[in-house]
């Protein structure tokens, strides 16, 4: 059985107690509302700059250094600010707002320390933890493949094992700030395995690794990730296997999707937010009524339409962030058809409501770079949304695990 992410006492904050109220919850959205805007900020600053040079934003990274946010999944008890999954929801929300590929480095990353969390060793979990608490380890996932693309179950580059360590040599056509990370969560087959189902996830400090560049990242939108192809070459001790050897599926269903599913779907919510904010914000300035008919039935009605999408995603997002702390189980199909419908619907509907406020606002602030509303480059960064774990692939697993469900239950 995959258990819930909140069953595991490691994770910091997550195990539900009488305490835990909607108070106490409310209380800890406040203590990181600040560093969260602190970041927020600074993301926002630099955001025109990174878009156009596809640039890293690398003065954001060092505002969660400082801040500790890096370490928000990280319990306590290992220095980290203990934050849980809503925590991570809200943040990558807060950083949509003023950056999408700010908000995807940070959602990735916590997805990285959930995974060590809950499946590392205790030696690497006790090493590790405490340099990501103090800002010190940003984690990049090595997932992706040439020959395989982003069917993360399977794998065709080898894990060798040779004289007590393991033996990485790893080529990756997209790694997300994979040329500023301090450690890596790499995805490769298990040795001897028997079929290419048979993966290891392995964690390396990049100071064990040769990590050389490959080709350069010249995308349409999400250009501050800078998903450079990188090849990872060097060795790590054997202990650095995280779950069981060649059982990468458990990390994938218990936590690696889910969290990512949740992680993305708020960075792309927060995103479509912010392109709405500065729409309206506009909207309502004395520049905007002198030169807006606020009555158009159009204009409010295409409005509208863009609030009720995002009101839509953020409802979902609610939902299957309960159904992921709550449930026993997340292998089941109801379970795993909710998560696959949050990645769709945020991917889909947040791109529209942006695609809806371009039609609203029209050439000069709608589709000119240069406008404060920001939406062409929302619209850019959001149209990496569906194929992010592409869409397609997730509606063909929903088709099967629909098959599996044939009373219709609902997660």
């Amino acid at each position: 059985m995959t258990t819930s992410l909140l069953t595991d006492p490691d994770i910091g904050a997550t195990t539900r107690t009488d305490a835990d109220t909607a108070s106490a919850r409310a209380r800890r959205r406040h203590r990181f509302a600040e560093p969260a805007a602190r970041v927020a900020a600074v993301a926002a600053e630099h955001a025109a700059r990174a878009d156009t040079e596809s640039a890293f934003p690398s003065q954001a990274l060092d505002e969660l250094r400082r801040t500790g946010l890096l370490g928000l999944m990280v319990p306590a008890a290992h220095g980290g600010l203990g934050g849980d999954i809503a925590d991570m929801v809200q943040v990558s929300t807060d950083l949509g707002r003023a950056d999408m590929s700010v908000a995807m480095i940070f959602a990735m990353h916590c997805q990285q320390v959930a995974a060590i969390v809950r499946h590392a060793r205790p030696a690497l979990r006790d090493r590790l933890l405490p340099e990501i608490a103090a800002g010190r380890r940003y984690l990049a996932s090595v997932t992706t493949e040439a020959a395989t693309g982003g069917h993360l179950l399977s794998a065709q580059s080898p894990l060798a094992a040779s004289d007590g360590a393991l033996v990485v040599d790893r080529f990756a056509p997209i790694v997300t700030g994979g040329a500023h990370a301090d450690g890596f969560l790499i995805t490769m087959l298990a040795p001897d395995a028997a079929s290419p189902a048979q993966v290891s996830l392995v964690y390396a400090d990049r100071e064990e690794l040769d990590v050389a560049a490959q080709g350069d990242w010249q995308a349409m939108g999400m250009r501050a990730s800078h998903s450079l192809p990188l090849r990872l070459t060097g060795r790590v001790p054997e202990d650095r296997v995280v779950g069981e050897a060649g059982d990468f599926r458990t990390v994938m269903t218990s936590t690696f999707a889910p969290m990512a599913h949740l992680g993305w779907s708020a960075a792309w919510l927060g995103t479509a937010a912010g392109a709405l904010s500065r729409v309206l914000h506009l909207l309502r300035s004395p520049a905007g009524r002198a030169r807006t008919d606020l009555r158009s039935e159009l204009l409010l009605g295409r409005l509208s339409q863009a609030r009720r999408r995002l009101d839509q995603v953020h409802a979902l997002l609610s939902q299957t962030r309960t159904t992921v702390e709550q449930a026993e189980d997340l292998s089941r199909p109801a379970v795993q058809l909710q998560l696959n419908a949050l990645k769709i619907t945020a991917s889909e509907e947040c791109r529209r409501a942006v695609d809806d406020l371009i039609e609203a606002v029209g050439m000069r602030h709608g589709y000119l770079k240069n406008s404060p509303t920001r939406l062409e480059q929302a619209l850019r960064d959001l149209r990496s949304a569906s194929l992010n774990y592409h869409n397609d692939r997730l509606h063909l697993a929903d088709g099967k695990l629909a098959l599996l469900d044939p009373e219709v239950t609902f997660a």
